[in-house]
């Protein structure tokens, strides 16, 4: 029987969560019913986890504090809904709790879970119990009670305290025992403490643990944006010597005036930090100077300095094979990239919108947004999208639009990590983040745009027609797999077997007195004939005083979009 854990234990833990989850991730998403019936509670949780998994595997021989703070690190950045984001703030508290040490005893590691349990209540708001806070919470509690047994034994009772907790959940929430189902996220984190309570006992890591998603961004990705440089002259390039460092950062030291003087000192700066460690990087003419500024706030490693003007004339010979290379690449991927530009010092203001479907990535470019992230309900961005989107606007604020209420934390964690100052406006639907845009005034600063942007968003109210993904009861209402949804606001209003009807009648109750805008967004499910003929349809069932239009939003999961104003 073991005593401790080391990090090559967690590393196995880990991964072998990552895989527990990974090969229950479509029975996970059959239970996620709260709010509504949508289904994807078990992929996020599962990509979240799976970063971590991914990059631990490149990791040999990781101690202790390193092999949790680099799952920590690939969670954050990795984060994927509300249910992804709590996980890692799970383990980004356990990974504080370990800093320093080797080994963990039951002890420790009852500590390091508490940890983890306060980070992700102090992260939300408002803390609905019954959820996977309540599992954690209750399963820590426990470990801190067992701290006198073996680990091994310790982990079980944490397990089963976890697995009354779970059991528990529809007594908490009335949504779950309607549905005859426990949380969701609950069962996840209970799928990952039994992926690693495998390990815990000395056992094989869970069976198919290779079974991973694979890296969102190719190492083949990471050239692409400098493709252009091969149009230049070698002396336009003014600024020589490509220059990166890691600074370990001194305690209370705050890189923010080093950046500004890599920025007034260079160009291409690029400064991303943790808790200890900032990577920094620079386009300079006196590498020198830059990292005796730098030596300033800690002390400096993992030191690159190349000559641009060497590596451009080495490229120039191989121009040919990188024409031939860059032709090749397919437009939707290179949609897909976000590249990192510098902040513009004339650049006030910049947009990332999140959207699924070419007609909203189109309507939130039209009105000027610089970056739109692919997502939705079943597709939620990671953190990581989300920094490298708002990091391609070269502005110095930049406004984050998440347009789901599933994807505000990740744009928040995201919010910590960027390198320029970020506003997240807490956009519940894609009408909003519409309304939102229309209301940006460049004229007045920051936080008066905040103010006026979502004081007109709240005032959309959105209607959205989709589909059952499993049978359920909601708000004393019985709905069957497959059939169509009509919600308002975020709640089921009423239940039908036909789009058309559905769509019409809720365009139509939606509509009030003050009412003057409807629009009718079209999904990718829907033919234009049919959107044309419910538009039409809901222009005569609306007052005369109200301007009807449509949009063709090409979205997944909602067969329409309403709008009303």
């Amino acid at each position: 029987m073991r005593e401790t854990i080391n990090g090559a234990d967690l590393r196995r833990m880990i991964i072998s969560a990552a895989a527990a989850i990974e090969i229950n991730k479509q029975a996970l998403n059959e239970l996620n019913v709260f709010p509504v019936p949508d289904g994807d509670t078990g992929t996020n949780m599962s990509m979240t986890i799976n970063s971590a998994a991914s990059d631990l595997r490149k990791t040999e021989d990781p101690d202790l504090e390193k092999a949790s703070k680099v799952a920590a690190s690939a969670m954050l950045r990795g984060a994927r809904g509300n249910s992804g984001v709590i996980l890692s703030l799970l383990f980004r508290g356990i990974s504080k709790r370990l800093k320093g040490s080797e080994e963990c005893d039951g002890v420790l590691w009852a500590q390091a879970l508490q940890e983890g349990v306060d980070a992700a209540y102090k992260a939300v708001m408002k803390p609905t119990e019954g959820t996977i806070l309540t599992v954690s919470r209750l399963a820590a509690e426990k470990a801190a009670e067992c701290t006198g047994m073996e680990v091994p034994a310790m982990w079980d009772a944490t397990l089963q305290a976890g697995q009354a907790a779970l059991d528990d959940t529809p007594n908490l929430l009335p949504v779950l025992k309607k549905a005859g189902v426990v949380d969701a996220g609950g069962q996840g984190i209970m799928l990952i403490f039994e992926g690693m309570k495998q390990v815990f006992d000395g056992g094989e890591i869970v069976a198919s643990a290779e079974v991973a998603a694979k890296p969102k961004v190719s190492s083949e990705a990471a050239g692409k944006g400098v493709f252009a440089d091969d149009l230049m002259k070698v002396e336009d390039i003014k600024n020589g010597y490509c220059t990166q460092f890691l600074l370990h950062k001194d305690e209370g030291a705050s890189v923010t005036r080093l950046r500004a003087f890599l920025e007034s000192n260079g160009d291409s700066v690029v400064v991303i930090e943790d808790d200890d460690v900032a990577n920094c990087h620079v386009h300079t003419s006196d590498p020198g100077m830059m990292l005796s500024e730098a030596i300033k706030y800690g002390y400096l490693t993992n030191f690159k300095i190349e000559n641009m003007h060497e590596q451009f004339l080495a490229r120039q010979k191989q121009g040919k094979s990188l024409e031939k290379q860059a032709s090749a690449e397919k437009a939707p991927s290179q949609s897909s990239e976000f590249v990192y530009a510098a902040v513009d010092p004339s650049r006030d203001y910049g947009f990332v919108a999140v959207a699924a479907g070419e007609g909203l990535k189109a309507v939130f470019t039209d009105l000027a947004a610089d970056a739109v992230v692919s997502g939705g309900q079943t597709m939620n961005p990671a953190t990581e999208d989300i920094l490298a989107a708002i990091q391609s606007v070269p502005a110095k604020t930049v406004f984050v639009l998440p347009n789901n209420k599933n994807i505000i934390m990740a744009a928040e964690q995201a919010q910590k990590l960027a390198d320029r100052q970020v506003v997240v406006l807490p956009t519940r639907t894609v009408p909003m983040g519409i309304t939102a845009m229309l209301n940006f005034d460049p004229s007045v600063n920051a936080e008066t745009n905040t103010i006026n942007m979502m004081a007109a968003a709240d005032k959309v109210s959105t209607g959205l027609i989709t589909y059952a993904a499993r049978d359920s009861e909601y708000d004393g209402k019985r709905i069957k797999k497959g059939e169509i949804m009509a919600l308002e606001n975020g709640k089921i209003v009423s239940t039908s077997t036909d789009i058309t009807k559905a769509t019409y009648r809720l365009a139509r109750n939606m509509c009030k007195k003050d009412s003057s805008f409807v629009t009718i967004i079209s999904g990718c499910d829907v033919s234009d004939e049919d959107a044309e003929k419910v538009t039409e349809i809901v222009k005569a069932k609306c007052p005369n005083h109200v301007e009807v239009s449509h949009i063709r939003g090409g979205q997944p999961v909602y067969y329409y979009m309403i709008s009303v104003e």
